[in-house]
């Protein structure tokens, strides 16, 4: 069980999808197959949750998003506030009754192009907007028994190949390096970034705690993760040691905890790397981060609450 895992919803079935605009039941919810984003993985996302009625920091999942429509050069067509507005749109009573234990998945393609070709010029539309909202709450058994990890050989890319701060639809790479890790019977993969450096994980960040500091990447093989930066802050703030930095596989193997970080699953502790087991099995800084974690969400979620 990897970090996305999530308990079955039936409401799930029903529920109504944004398109450009639009609302259209699962079943009918279709982009053309003339897509940016499916003919050359064109575009940019972001996952975001709705807690209690709130998106929790969704200011910093749309400076995100702009900022990587920005660098690529798409222009989405509406406003932040207008894009605010269709998000609660798509979970309101009126549309699909949601609340809480709500995952959103936002995406936005270039467009349709007239042809299957990279070239930009040859898109014929605007902007493809998607918004697909589902009922879902983590499977508490993975954050209780936590996962596993295996070293993909798959490196993760410096800035000067493809920028791994750009949260966009080209993923293969990662998911390639989550095959490698499934089929040694892990949970999900670890990363190496071209150095031969930890960097992060498929599609969480990674964290390693020893002698009482915390330990992470140095940000430039890895996406620049909500919760990875909230993680960071609420350390600090708690006057715990955080690092920012290179470190190995020699580290990780000695380390006394390791867990994940990713906007759905939170904190995810994280037992076994590479077969080997990680520390005595105790989780106290982890334990400590998650509970500092869920209490920033609740001010960020008090403090923008429409």
């Amino acid at each position: 069980m990897g970090t996305h895992d999530a308990l079955p919803d039936d409401r799930n079935a029903d529920v109504q999808i944004f398109i450009n605009g639009e609302f259209f039941h699962r079943a009918e919810a279709k982009i053309s197959v003339f897509d940016s984003g499916y003919l050359v993985g064109d575009g940019i996302w972001e996952g975001i949750r709705l807690h209690n009625g709130t998106f929790a920091f969704l200011k910093e999942h749309l400076d995100r998003l702009f900022q990587g429509l920005q660098a690529v050069d798409i222009d989405l067509g509406m406003t932040r506030e207008e894009l605010i507005a269709a998000l609660y749109a798509t979970t309101a009573t009126d549309r699909n009754d949601m609340f809480d234990d709500v995952h959103v998945r936002l995406m936005v393609t270039r467009g349709i192009k007239k042809t299957p070709s990279q070239h930009p010029d040859l898109t014929i539309s605007g902007p493809n907007i998607v918004i697909i909202a589902e009922h879902k709450i983590a499977n508490t058994a993975v954050a209780t028994n936590g996962i596993s990890l295996f070293t993909a050989t798959i490196r993760r890319p410096p800035p000067d190949t493809l920028d791994q701060k750009l949260n966009s639809h080209s993923k293969l790479h990662e998911v390639v390096a989550l095959i490698q890790a499934t089929h040694a019977g892990a949970d999900e993969a670890l990363m190496l970034d071209t150095n031969g450096a930890v960097a992060t994980c498929n599609a969480t960040n990674f964290f390693i705690v020893k002698n009482g500091a915390v330990y992470t990447s140095t940000g430039q093989h890895n996406l620049h993760g909500i919760t990875r930066g909230k993680v960071i802050e609420v350390a600090r703030a708690a006057d715990i040691p955080v690092d920012q930095c290179d470190f190995s596989l020699v580290d990780v193997y000695s380390a006394d905890e390791a867990f994940v970080t990713g906007t759905f699953g939170a904190l995810t502790p994280v037992h076994t790397i590479d077969g080997r087991s990680i520390g005595d099995g105790r989780r106290t800084m982890t334990d400590v981060l998650q509970s500092l974690y869920a209490i920033a969400v609740e001010r960020n979620v008090q403090e923008f609450a429409r």
